[in-house]
C-alpha cells in the first residue's frame, strides 16, 4: 500500500497552468487529507509506505512524523514534484539528494525508497538509477508498464527487477493479450467498478505477484477548489468520483493484506 503524499495543485493534470512558483499561495489542504488517510489505515491496521513530496514536508513537519510514529515507511517524492524525463540528470539529482536530506532530518529515519512524479522514469532517463544510487537510494518504485499519454513505459517488466545497484518496483498491471491494463490504483481505481477492480487484483494475486497500490491524500477530498484554466479533460480526470474513494478504499483496506513496500520485498532488497 503506497500513498503519494501531495497537495491537489501539484499534479501534472495542472502542471501547464500552476506555476510551482505560485504553490504557496494556494490554501494547502495536504495535511489535513493525509491526517484523514492515516486514520484510514490505523483503524484498518494497516502499515504503508508514503512518498512524500520534499516541498510538503518542509511546511509540514508534523504530518511527517506522525508517518514515522504510526510505523509507516518514510520515502521520497523528490522536492518538487518535476518530472525526471524533463529536469535533466543534474537538476534531478538535486532534487533526489534535497528531498532525502530533508525527510530524513525531519522524520529521524533512513530514506531508502523512492518515486518519480507522474512515473517519469523510463527509457529517455537511463541516467535516473545511477543518481538515485548514489544518492542513498536503494528502490524505485517509478515505472509503470502500460500505454499512457502522460506516462508509462509498456514495454519495461511488470515485476521487481534490478536495475544496476536499484531495484524497481512497477506498478502492478494485469496482463489482457498483448496489452498491460492498469492495476494499481489512481484514476483507474476510481472510474472502474469496484468488483471488476479487486476481480482483476485478486486474479494478479493469484498468480503470485505481490501487487502495489497508490493513491494521493486529494483523491478523498471531493470539496477541493476547481483549477482555474484547467481543461474539461483534466478537471474529469483529477474529479472523477472523488466522493466515492473513500469507500472504495475501506473495502480495498479490508479485502486485502497490505503492508509497507520495505517489508513485502524485504527478500530482493536483501539480495
Amino acid at each position: 500500500m503506497t500513498l503519494d503524499v501531495e497537495d491537489y495543485f501539484q499534479v501534472e493534470a495542472f502542471a501547464s497552468i500552476v506555476d510551482p512558483a505560485r504553490w504557496d499561495a494556494f490554501a494547502p489542504r495536504v495535511a489535513a487529507n493525509t491526517n484523514r488517510v492515516l486514520d484510514l489505515f490505523a483503524s484498518a491496521g494497516v502499515r504503508a509506505t508514503c512518498f512524500t513530496l520534499g516541498w510538503v514536508a518542509e511546511r509540514h513537519p508534523a504530518l511527517v512524523r506522525r508517518i514515522v510514529a504510526e510505523g509507516h515507511e518514510l520515502a521520497s517524492h523528490g522536492y518538487g514534484h518535476q518530472r525526471v524525463d524533463r529536469i535533466g540528470e543534474a537538476a534531478f539529482a538535486a532534487d533526489i539528494a534535497r528531498a532525502r536530506a530533508l525527510l530524513e532530518d525531519i522524520g529521524g529515519v533512513v530514506v531508502t525508497g523512492y518515486r518519480a512524479p507522474t512515473f517519469s522514469i523510463g527509457p529517455r532517463t537511463p541516467w535516473a538509477y545511477d543518481a538515485l544510487a548514489r544518492a542513498g537510494y536503494r528502490y524505485s518504485s517509478s515505472v509503470f508498464p502500460i500505454r499512457h499519454d502522460l506516462y508509462g513505459s509498456p514495454d519495461s517488466p511488470r515485476r521487481a527487477h534490478r536495475c544496476g545497484a536499484l531495484l524497481e518496483l512497477p506498478m502492478t498491471t494485469l496482463q489482457f493479450g498483448s496489452r498491460n491494463l492498469p492495476l494499481s490504483g489512481g484514476g483507474w481505481f476510481r472510474l472502474a467498478p469496484y468488483t471488476l477492480f479487486r476481480a482483476g487484483l485478486r486474479r494478479v494475486v493469484g498468480e503470485g505477484t505481490r501487487a502495489i497500490f497508490y493513491f494521493h491524500p486529494w483523491e478523498i477530498d471531493p470539496g477541493q477548489p476547481l483549477i482555474a484554466g484547467a481543461s474539461a479533460r483534466s478537471r474529469f480526470r483529477h474529479r472523477v468520483n472523488l466522493a466515492a474513494m473513500e469507500g472504495r478504499l475501506r473495502h480495498l483496506l479490508r479485502d486485502f493484506a497490505w503492508d509497507r513496500i520495505d517489508r513485502v520485498f524485504a527478500p530482493e532488497l536483501a539480495a
